[in-house]
């Protein structure tokens, strides 16, 4: 006999640990660009003070008033390396994490949520049926990996003419978190696109779509579609590193996900969805560089 309790329970423990670290993360995006935004202040302070002409004379030092212009003492020996710097130092306001870093804790801590929370549904003997698993073609065959395609590829088309439309009214919509896992290398192309947008996808869609959807509305006997507006909102919630912009379009593009798993009852087609919408937003603006702004 089924646990739905105990499965319940531990979905709710994960998603509360999630949303601390989504809350964790945007505070520490938000420094980071506070902190960047000042070094470019000062930057431009510098920058235009640098160009006026000065309002006072110089005041000589004791050292320049003392020492005779022929003496050796009047000239700096000093290692050009050891002058101090006039502009702010970037490398203590750099991230602490190189992109490498980012990738791997994204991949270890989202893989082990999902570790989790199958382990869980094994021990409360969830039945696969309630989490979206079938052996139905529609489920888990091709015609649900097709569905998947289509439907991730018009979510991505859908998010850029949002995103064109917001530019166009002067909301300006945040891509540091993309920009930041964006990685430098083919090897690195290689393992997000292979292994953490895929882990990202899967871990994701089991416990916002299944877990919080096909789980509870199969043990408890709550409307599915109730259930997508909650979890589409818990969707949204962890991913507040994307700003309010990005929480309001994550949390649209939650709900669509959401209503493809109850229409189609398949945990295949939505995690096929939101991979592509992942991967193509990586592709086209980091790897392309394509701007349609």
């Amino acid at each position: 006999m089924a646990r739905w309790a105990v499965f319940a329970g531990l979905t709710a423990l994960v998603l509360f640990v999630l949303l601390a670290l989504a809350r964790a993360s945007q505070s520490t995006i938000d420094d980071t660009s506070s902190a960047v935004d000042d070094a470019s202040a000062v930057d431009d302070t510098i920058s235009t003070v640098g160009d006026g002409s000065p309002t006072t004379e110089p005041v000589p030092s004791r050292r320049d008033e003392d020492v005779p212009p022929d003496s050796p003492l009047d000239h700096d020996d000093r290692d050009p390396i050891e002058q101090p710097s006039a502009g702010p130092d970037r490398t203590r306001r750099s991230p602490s994490f190189s992109t490498g870093a980012l990738l791997a804790n994204v991949a270890l801590s989202q893989g082990l949520f999902a570790v989790v929370l199958v382990g869980g549904a094994w021990y409360a003997r969830i039945p696969p049926t309630a989490l979206g698993v079938r052996t139905a073609p529609l489920s888990t065959g091709l015609p649900a990996l097709g569905i998947g395609i289509v439907v991730g590829i018009g979510l991505y088309l859908v998010n850029e003419l949002g995103t064109l439309g917001a530019n166009a009214v002067g909301i300006e919509t945040p891509d540091a978190l993309r920009e930041s896992l964006a990685p430098d290398s083919r090897a690195g192309w290689i393992v997000l696109l292979g292994v953490v947008l895929p882990t990202i996808a899967i871990f994701e869609e089991l416990l916002f779509r299944a877990a919080l959807i096909g789980a509870l509305s199969a043990g408890f006997g709550l409307s599915p579609w109730l259930l997508a507006v909650l979890s589409s909102v818990a969707f949204a919630l962890g991913h507040g590193a994307q700003g309010t912009i990005g929480m309001v379009a994550t949390g649209g593009l939650g709900f669509v996900l959401a209503g493809a798993f109850v229409l189609t009852g398949s945990l295949l087609v939505v995690v096929v969805a939101h991979y592509l919408v992942n991967a193509l937003e990586f592709a086209v603006h980091e790897s392309l560089g394509v701007e349609w702004s």
